[in-house]
C-alpha cells in the first residue's frame, strides 16, 4: 500500500528542546472533524472509513480569513491514516496552500505559531490527547500524544512529553525523516496532494456549466504547501477502537 513514507526516506536524529512555559491561543481550526474507526484485531484491514472513500481522513480548506491567509497559521488540509505499519496511524498537517515553486523557497514555518493535533478516544467531543508540533531554529519539535494540561482554544507545549524532533527538510533537497521510540516525524515543503477543478466549479455555479469535465483540470497542479507530518503506534493513542480528529493551529501569546 502506497502510503505518504513511500516518497520519502528514513534518517534518524536527536532531538533537544528548552524546557520554557509558553502559552499559545488558537488562531485557526480546520473546519471539519472527522472519525477514524481503528481495528484492534491482528488481522488489520485498515481503517473503517477507507472501505467507504479509499478509507482516508481528509479536510480541505484553501482560503481562510485575511488574518490567517498564506502564513504558518492557515490549514489547508489534514489527512490521517493507516500507515504502511498497519499498527501505526499517521497525521498530515498541511499549511500556506498555493505556494509557488519560488514562494516555496521562501516559505518557512512560524516559530510563534503551534500545531495542535487533538485525539477524542472517548467521543465526548473533547480532546483526551494532543500531539504538539512547533519549529526551533531548523527543527520541527514534537510533543506526545499526551493528555493536555488545558482542553480547549488555549496550549501550553507539554515539555515532559517531548517526542522527537526532525530538521526541517528544504525546497528542492531530499527530504529528511526522523525516528524515535517507533515514531516518524517530517516537517517541510511538499507538492499540495489537494485536487479541484476550480474554475468548472465556479463556471457550475455561475449556470454555465452542467457538470464537471471528464478529464478535468487540476487547479492545484506545481502548487505546495508546507508539511508537518508524524506517525504514532496506535496503543498510543488510547484502547477505543474509535477516534476523533482535529486539528488546530495556535499563535503565541
Amino acid at each position: 500500500m502506497l502510503t505518504f513514507w513511500d516518497l520519502l526516506f528514513f534518517l534518524k536524529k536527536s532531538y533537544f528542546f528548552e524546557n520554557r512555559i509558553e502559552t499559545f491561543a488558537v488562531s485557526v481550526v480546520i473546519i471539519i472533524k472527522k472519525t477514524i474507526k481503528m481495528k484492534k484485531t491482528k488481522q488489520y484491514v485498515g481503517l473503517s472509513l477507507f472501505a467507504a472513500v479509499g478509507l482516508f481522513l481528509i479536510a480541505a480548506d484553501h482560503a481562510d480569513a485575511p488574518a490567517v491567509t498564506g502564513n504558518a497559521s492557515d490549514i489547508t488540509d489534514v489527512y490521517a491514516f493507516q500507515g504502511q505499519d498497519s499498527n501505526n496511524l499517521v497525521f498530515v498537517v498541511n499549511s500556506q496552500g498555493l505556494l509557488s515553486p519560488s514562494a516555496t523557497a521562501m516559505a518557512s514555518f512560524n516559530e510563534n505559531v503551534l500545531t495542535e493535533i487533538n485525539i477524542d478516544n472517548n467521543n465526548d467531543n473533547v480532546e483526551d490527547l494532543v500531539i504538539q508540533a512547533i519549529k526551533r531554529g531548523n527543527k520541527m519539535y514534537f510533543f506526545g500524544p499526551v493528555a493536555p494540561g488545558t482542553a480547549g482554544t488555549s496550549s501550553t507545549i507539554k515539555t515532559s512529553a517531548a517526542s522527537g524532533s526532525v530538521d526541517i527538510s528544504q525546497y528542492g533537497q531530499a527530504p529528511v525523516i526522523a525516528t524515535n521510540n517507533g515514531m516518524k516525524f517530517f516537517a517541510g515543503p511538499r507538492d499540495d496532494p489537494f485536487f479541484f477543478d476550480l474554475n468548472q466549479y465556479k463556471a457550475i455555479l455561475a449556470g454555465t456549466a452542467t457538470g464537471f469535465n471528464n478529464p478535468g483540470t487540476d487547479t492545484f497542479a506545481g502548487t505546495n504547501v508546507l508539511s508537518t507530518v508524524i506517525e504514532v503506534p496506535k496503543t498510543a493513542l488510547g484502547t477505543s477502537s474509535t477516534v476523533n480528529v482535529w486539528v488546530e493551529t495556535k499563535q503565541k501569546q
